[in-house]
């Protein structure tokens, strides 16, 4: 395998580890093939509600814990802000713990010099006006989705073919839930002009992508149960949406990018072979 590329900041949220559906694995390839200087776990990184039921912490979650904190040791940033499902270090807020540093939220300054509001979201759910009801039957759906996505790639590595999410391809699908996109997206962009910032980055709703409006971008890095992706800051300050094999999804909207300076081209993170 060649070097891993190196990059200015990766962000990945929702990896739920506790769960049978963390794609630990993957993600692990991915920090094998990206080397941030500064990482930002951006929530749900521990399912601490699902493992209250049931936990599963198989050696490949084990492993990719370890590599976390091997990063950490060998001089990569972490920065750990807690989500929903693992709330409960919120309390640990300010603190260091086996040199990984806990916050309730940060601002990121680009190295472009854009400044980024990073939460992990789950504090918008009171702007999404979606019925309670409804909110409950798609939550319901997506644990039935989630274990049909296992069956669905168990079948796929039988016959040699890469990760696939079921998951994510009926989601796209679903009116209701692009509404649900849509209203989130709304009240994090709103919340990041209202301080007067750049953008915002976040997770929770497991869906990647980039908005922008009136000059304020939103960034959503995705999850590890489903879409697998990550949000990636090159040394130029430009952002990326990068799967778990390295390779660009979308990039940023031009409209929210500094301009670069003549000939100076966004590199992208590429396969390793």
């Amino acid at each position: 395998m060649s070097n891993p590329v190196s990059v200015r900041t990766l962000f990945v949220s929702d990896i739920h580890l506790g769960t049978r559906d963390c794609q630990a694995e993957l993600l692990a390839r991915l920090l094998r093939r990206v080397r941030p200087e500064r990482l930002y776990l951006v929530g749900d990184i521990v399912d601490l509600i699902a493992m209250q039921k049931r936990a599963i912490l198989p050696p490949a979650q084990q492993r990719l814990v370890a590599r976390l904190l091997r990063l950490a040791r060998s001089g990569c940033e972490i920065i750990y802000i807690p989500g929903n499902h693992d709330a409960a270090f919120r309390r640990l807020s300010g603190l260091k713990v086996h040199r990984v540093r806990i916050e309730r939220r940060m601002v990121h300054e680009t190295a472009d010099g854009r400044r980024l509001l990073i939460s992990h979201g789950d504090e918008f759910d009171t702007h999404v006006r979606i019925a309670p009801w409804l909110l409950a039957l798609g939550d319901g759906m997506h644990q039935f989705v989630l274990a049909l996505n296992r069956w669905c790639n168990r079948g796929r590595r039988l016959f040699g073919m890469p990760y696939w999410s079921l998951a994510a391809a009926l989601k796209r699908r679903s009116g209701a839930a692009r509404r649900y996109v849509m209203q989130f997206e709304q009240a994090a962009l709103h919340q990041a002009a209202r301080e007067g910032l750049d953008g915002y980055v976040g997770g929770h709703i497991h869906k990647a992508g980039f908005r922008a409006r009136d000059g304020v971008l939103y960034c959503n890095d995705g999850d590890w149960v489903e879409h697998c992706t990550a949000l990636m800051e090159n040394h130029q300050g430009g952002l990326q949406l990068i799967d778990w094999q390295g390779e660009l999804i979308e990039r940023e909207p031009p409209m929210a990018s500094a301009p670069l300076p003549e000939g100076v081209e966004l590199p992208m993170a590429g396969r390793a072979s």
